[in-house]
């Protein structure tokens, strides 16, 4: 998941919504799949997954609300997709948060949740230096944490 993020970060150098973006879109994509996978592993417990579910249903669908209609049209379903692995992602975190590391694993994961709120804002909305001046820390900020529990995952 790291390496995949790694290279997500290479790919998204480059300014504008090119292919740069659309693969650096993808190994994010498959980065979060990653960490899902990896949060699984752990164990879930199904009602900490329900409930999670519950509490980013009403966060997600206003943040689609606000980004898909900015979005250009062959963007809508790149970013449906990404938007749904990076909840599942976040949900399997959130399922595991009884486990060990769950609760820095937990946070880890709705950090990057919420930093590629920044990245959508800065591609999609408005390109300016606040996207990054509070997206990049919480970014860095979450691989730190979920790299910390690498032992434990």
């Amino acid at each position: 998941a790291l390496v995949l993020c790694w290279l997500g970060d290479v790919l998204l150098l480059g300014r504008g919504r090119g292919t740069g973006l659309r693969l650096g879109l993808a190994s994010f994509l498959l980065g979060h799949v990653a960490y899902a996978v990896a949060f699984t592993l752990r164990g879930l417990d199904p009602l900490a997954c329900l409930a999670a579910a519950a509490g980013l249903l009403v966060p997600g669908f206003l943040v689609l609300r606000w980004l898909l209609p900015q979005a250009p049209s062959d963007w809508r379903i790149p970013v449906l997709a990404y938007a749904a692995v990076i909840s599942v992602m976040a949900v399997s975190a959130l399922g595991g948060i009884s486990g060990p590391g769950g609760g820095v694993i937990a946070l880890g994961a709705l950090a990057f949740y919420a930093s590629d709120l920044a990245v959508a804002r800065e591609r999609f909305v408005q390109s300016s230096f606040a996207n990054k001046a509070w997206g990049l820390p919480l970014y860095y900020g979450a691989q730190l944490l979920l790299a910390g529990t690498a032992t434990s995952v």
